[in-house]
C-alpha cells in the first residue's frame, strides 16, 4: 500500500486538469491510497474520481479574508490535526504556490513538487524534499501527468482518462422522455475582457436553433443571470439555468449535444465529460490550458485576440457533425 496526499486546492479548471494524473497514479502505483486537499467550494470534484479515498476540504479563500478570527484559527488547527493523523509515503504538491506549501508542510511524508525552473512561484520549491523538472509551457493536463509520473517513477501513455465515467450517458444529445436535445452555453465570465460580442452569440444561437437544439444558458450569480436573460430575450426554447452544485452542473453537461463557452472551468469540465466543446479565449491563452477531452474540442482565440464569428460557427458545424 502506498499512502499519497495530493495538494491542489483550486481552481475549477485546474482541478479538472488534475484528474488524468490521478487516473495514471491509480493505474501505475499498486495499492495507491489517495487523499486530496482541496478548496471547500470545489470539494465535489476530487470526490468524483473513484481512486480518491478521502477529500480533505480547506477554506483558504475564506480564511484569508479574516485570517486571525477565532473561527479561522480553529479551522486551521483542525486541518493541521487532520493531516497529522496518518503518515503518508508521498505528499505531492501539484500547485507549487506558497499558499499550498504551508499545507504540504503540515503533513507527514516525503514532500514532492516542481523544481525552481518549473514552478510558478519558485520560492515554494525550497520546502520540497524531492523536486521535479516539468517544462512550464505545456498543456496543464500534460504537466500534471508528467509531474505524477516523475514522482512515482512510471511512464504514462494513452489519452487522458478523467475518471468521470459515472456521468457518461449513452443518450447524450438525443431526445429523452420527450425532452429535446440541447446545447449548453456559458457566456459569462468574472472579467469583462473575457466576454464575446452579443451579436456573435446571436449568430451561434441561430445556428443551434436551426439544428433543432434547445439552449441551456449557465449563470453563476444574479448578475450573470441578468446578462443571460438579456442575451436570449425574445427567443423560445431557452432556459437560463440558475446556479447549481458542481455535480448537478456535470450532469447537465454530460447530457448536452454540445457546449459553447468562454474559457472557464465549466467549459473544461464539458470537454472532460467527452462532450463536443468549443472554448472562446479572449483574455487567456489556450497554449497552456487548451480544452482536452475524448470528443471534438476547439480552443479558439488567444490573449488579446478574439476568435471571429465565422471561426466559432465553423467549429459549431464540426461539433454538430461529431458522433
Amino acid at each position: 500500500m502506498t499512502r499519497i496526499l495530493i495538494v491542489r486546492t483550486s481552481s475549477l479548471g485546474d482541478l479538472v486538469h488534475m484528474l488524468p494524473a490521478i487516473s495514471d497514479i491509480a493505474r501505475h502505483v499498486p495499492g495507491a491510497k489517495i487523499d486530496w486537499v482541496v478548496e471547500e467550494a470545489f470539494a465535489e470534484i476530487p470526490g468524483w474520481h473513484p481512486a480518491v479515498r478521502h477529500v480533505i476540504p480547506v477554506a483558504h479563500r475564506r480564511w484569508r479574508k479574516d485570517w486571525w478570527s477565532a473561527r479561522s484559527r480553529s479551522e486551521r488547527a483542525a486541518l493541521a490535526a487532520r493531516l497529522k493523523v496518518e503518515p503518508y509515503d508521498v505528499v505531492l504538491d501539484m500547485q507549487a504556490l506558497l499558499k499550498s506549501v504551508w499545507m504540504v508542510r503540515l503533513a507527514k511524508g516525503v514532500r514532492h513538487g516542481l523544481d525552481w525552473k518549473s514552478a510558478r512561484e519558485p520560492l515554494a520549491t525550497l520546502f520540497y524534499q524531492r523536486r521535479h523538472r516539468v517544462e512550464f509551457w505545456q498543456p496543464a493536463v500534460t504537466r500534471q501527468r508528467k509531474l505524477a509520473a516523475q514522482t512515482f517513477g512510471y511512464h504514462y501513455e494513452g489519452e487522458p482518462d478523467f475518471g468521470l465515467s459515472q456521468f457518461f450517458r449513452p443518450e447524450a444529445g438525443k431526445t429523452v422522455d420527450g425532452v429535446a436535445p440541447y446545447a449548453v452555453i456559458m457566456p459569462s465570465a468574472s472579467r469583462d475582457d473575457k466576454l464575446w460580442p452579443e451579436a456573435d452569440w446571436h449568430a451561434v444561437f441561430d445556428r443551434l436553433a436551426l439544428a433543432g437544439l434547445d439552449l441551456r444558458i449557465l449563470s453563476g450569480n444574479a448578475r450573470e443571470a441578468e446578462r443571460a436573460q438579456q442575451l436570449v430575450a425574445g427567443r423560445s426554447r431557452v432556459e437560463v439555468v440558475p446556479r447549481m452544485t458542481l455535480t448537478e452542473t456535470a450532469r447537465l453537461l454530460s447530457g448536452a449535444r454540445l457546449m459553447v463557452g468562454l474559457d472557464s472551468g465549466l467549459t473544461h469540465l464539458s470537454a472532460a465529460l467527452a462532450r463536443p466543446t468549443i472554448g472562446i479565449y479572449r483574455a487567456s491563452t489556450p497554449v497552456r490550458t487548451p480544452l482536452v477531452g475524448a470528443a471534438y474540442t476547439a480552443s479558439l482565440g488567444d490573449r488579446g485576440l478574439s476568435p471571429s464569428r465565422d471561426q466559432v460557427l465553423q467549429a459549431v458545424e464540426q461539433a454538430l457533425a461529431f458522433e
